[in-house]
C-alpha cells in the first residue's frame, strides 16, 4: 500500500503543493526508476498534445501571476529535470559484479584502511584507479617517506632519464602530501638536487626533514635548511661529514625539536649551538659518545620553559655531576632518557626523583650501577610517572619490583634482561592494577608459574615474553584464554 501526502508550502504569499508518495514496500532506487518511467510517459504525452492541437503548456501566466511547477522551480522543463533524475541515478550506481567492485572507489576508500603504509605503497601500483584513491594525503598522515638517493642516481651514465626519475618521485610526494622528508645516504648533489626540483608547494608544507647515513656537508645542510623555511623538526643520523661549524651555521630559530645521532663530530660545542640558537627547542635527543658534562652547563633559564623532552643515549662521559646541572637547568622535563649513560648511579637518581617531580617517562637502561636503591627513590618522590624502562639494569632484584609494584600511575614497565628478576618480583607486579604494558623478555630465572601469574593484570594490554625460558605452548594458550585482549609477543 501506498500512502500519497500532500504537502502546502507558502513560498513568496503563493501557496505550493509538494506530492509524496510514500512507500515500505518499494526501495529508493525504484521509486527513482517509476519517476523517471513517469516523466518519459509525460512528455510524450505532452509532446503529441502539443504537436499542433493546442496542448498546455507547462507554464503559463494567469492573471499577471507566474505559476510554479510541481518540482518547486519556475518554469522547469521536463527535458532539464530528466537529465537531472539521470544524473542522480548515475551517481547512486552500485558495483554488480566483482570487477565493478575492485573499481568502485567507494569500496576502495574504506578497503585501503586495512592496510598499513607500506602496503599501501605496494596497491598504488596495481592500476590508474588504485593509485588516484591511494594518493589521496589523508592515507599518509604521520608517515615519513624515505628517499633512497644511491638508487635515485644514474648508474648508466642516463643523466635525462635519472632527472626525471627524480622529478616524478618529488611530484609523488607533493600529490600524497606529506610533510615530511627522509634523505638516505644522500651527498650534497642530491640535497641540491632535491632542493632545485622539489615542488615549491610541497617545499611549503614541509615540517619534518631527517638525514640518515649522508655524507652531507656542512654546506649542503645550510642550503638545506636554508631553503625549507617551514621546517621545525630536524634529524642527523650518522652524518659523519658535519661538524659544530655547520650547526652554527645551519641553525634556525623555528626549529623546536631536534635529534642528533651516531654523528661522529658532534660534541659539547654542538650542544652550546642548541641553546644559543634554539630558543624555542621542546624536545632534544642526543645520542654521542663524546658529550661530557660540560655540555649540560650550557642549558640554562632559556631552556627551563620550553624543554620538555630530552634524552640523552649512549652518553657515557655524562655523570652524576652532570645531572646535577640538568635538573636546576631543566625542572619541568616530562620524558627523560638516560639510556646508556654508564656512568650514572643511584645518587645521580636521587637528584632525578627529588628535582624533576613532573616526569611521565624515564628510561635507565644499559645503566649497570643502578640498583635497588634508586627504585626506591622514584617510588618515593616520582609519584606522577607512567613509563619505566630498565632493561639490562643488571642488579634490579624482586626487592626493587616492591618498591615500583607502589606506583599508583604506572602504564608501562620495560624489564627485557633484567636477569636478578624472579617469580617473586612478578607477584609484586601483579598488584598493579593499572598496568597496560609489561616487558619480561629475556628475563632467566623468572618461571612458567611466575608467568601464569600474570593473568590477574586485566588491564593488560601488551606482554612481551620473548626468550623467557620459563615459556611454552601450554603457557601462552592460558595467557591467551584469560587475557583476551591483551597482545602477547612470543
Amino acid at each position: 500500500m501506498q500512502r500519497v501526502i500532500c504537502c502546502h508550502i507558502l513560498i513568496s504569499d503563493r501557496e505550493c503543493c509538494f506530492v509524496v508518495v510514500m512507500s515500505t514496500e518499494v526501495s529508493f532506487t525504484k521509486r527513482a526508476a517509476a519517476e523517471l518511467n513517469r516523466c518519459f510517459n509525460g512528455l510524450s504525452v505532452r509532446g503529441k498534445a502539443n504537436n499542433g492541437r493546442g496542448g498546455v503548456p507547462t507554464a503559463s501566466n494567469t492573471a499577471g501571476q507566474t505559476s510554479i511547477s510541481r518540482y518547486g522551480d519556475k518554469k522547469t522543463s521536463r527535458v532539464d529535470k530528466l537529465s537531472e533524475i539521470k544524473e542522480y541515478l548515475a551517481a547512486i550506481k552500485k558495483p554488480r559484479t566483482l570487477s565493478d567492485l575492485w573499481q568502485d572507489s567507494g569500496f576502495l576508500g574504506m578497503f585501503f584502511w586495512y592496510f598499513v603504509a607500506y602496503d599501501r605503497n605496494t596497491l598504488a601500483q596495481v592500476c590508474q584507479v588504485w593509485r588516484d584513491i591511494l594518493y589521496q594525503p589523508k592515507y599518509w598522515r604521520r608517515v615519513l617517506p624515505i628517499l633512497r638517493c644511491r638508487e635515485l642516481r644514474s648508474s648508466s651514465g642516463d643523466l635525462a632519464a635519472t632527472s626525471e626519475l627524480r622529478k616524478r618521485v618529488y611530484l609523488s610526494l607533493e600529490r600524497r602530501g606529506f610533510d615530511s622528508a627522509c634523505l638516505f645516504g644522500a651527498n650534497d648533489e642530491d640535497v641540491y638536487d632535491f632542493v632545485s626540483n622539489c615542488p615549491a608547494s610541497h617545499v611549503r608544507h614541509l615540517r619534518h626533514v631527517a638525514l640518515r647515513c649522508c655524507n652531507v656537508t656542512d654546506k649542503g645542510l645550510e642550503a638545506l635548511l636554508e631553503t625549507l623555511q617551514a621546517v621545525t623538526q630536524l634529524e642527523l643520523f650518522g652524518c659523519n661529514e658535519i661538524t659544530d661549524a655547520g650547526l652554527w651555521a645551519s641553525f634556525s630559530p623555528r626549529i623546536v625539536s631536534l635529534t642528533l645521532a651516531d654523528c661522529i663530530n658532534i660534541a659539547d660545542e654542538s650542544v652550546a649551538a642548541v641553546t644559543q640558537l634554539l630558543p624555542s627547542l621542546y624536545e632534544l635527543n642526543i645520542q654521542a659518545y663524546h658529550v661530557t658534562d660540560a655540555a649540560l652547563a650550557f642549558f640554562g633559564p632559556r631552556q627551563s620553559a620550553t624543554v620538555i623532552i630530552l634524552r640523552l643515549r649512549s652518553c657515557w662521559e655524562i655523570t652524576n655531576q652532570g645531572l646535577l646541572n640538568l635538573v636546576h637547568a631543566l625542572p619541568n622535563l616530562s620524558v627523560l632518557s638516560l639510556s646508556g649513560c654508564s656512568k650514572i648511579t643511584d645518587d645521580g637518581v636521587e637528584l632525578v626523583a627529588e628535582n624533576l617531580r613532573q616526569l611521565r617517562s624515564l628510561d635507565l637502561s644499559w645503566c649497570p650501577r643502578i640498583t635497588d636503591a634508586a627504585l626506591e627513590y622514584i617510588a618515593c618522590d616520582l609519584t606522577q610517572l607512567e613509563e619505566m624502562t630498565l632493561d639490562r639494569c643488571m642488579h634490579v632484584s624482586d626487592i626493587g619490583l616492591g618498591y615500583l609494584s607502589t606506583m599508583a600511575n604506572l602504564c608501562a614497565l620495560y624489564l627485557r634482561w633484567c636477569s636478578q628478576i624472579r617469580d617473586f618480583g612478578i607477584q609484586h607486579l601483579c598488584s598493579m592494577r593499572h598496568l597496560q604494558i609489561l616487558s619480561l623478555a629475556g628475563c632467566p630465572l623468572i618461571t612458567s608459574v611466575g608467568l601464569s601469574s600474570v593473568v590477574q593484570l586485566r588491564h593488560l594490554q601488551e606482554l612481551e615474553l620473548t626468550n623467557c625460558p620459563g615459556t611454552s605452548a601450554e603457557l601462552f594458550d592460558y595467557l591467551r584464554e584469560n587475557l583476551p585482549n591483551c597482545m602477547i609477543i612470543e
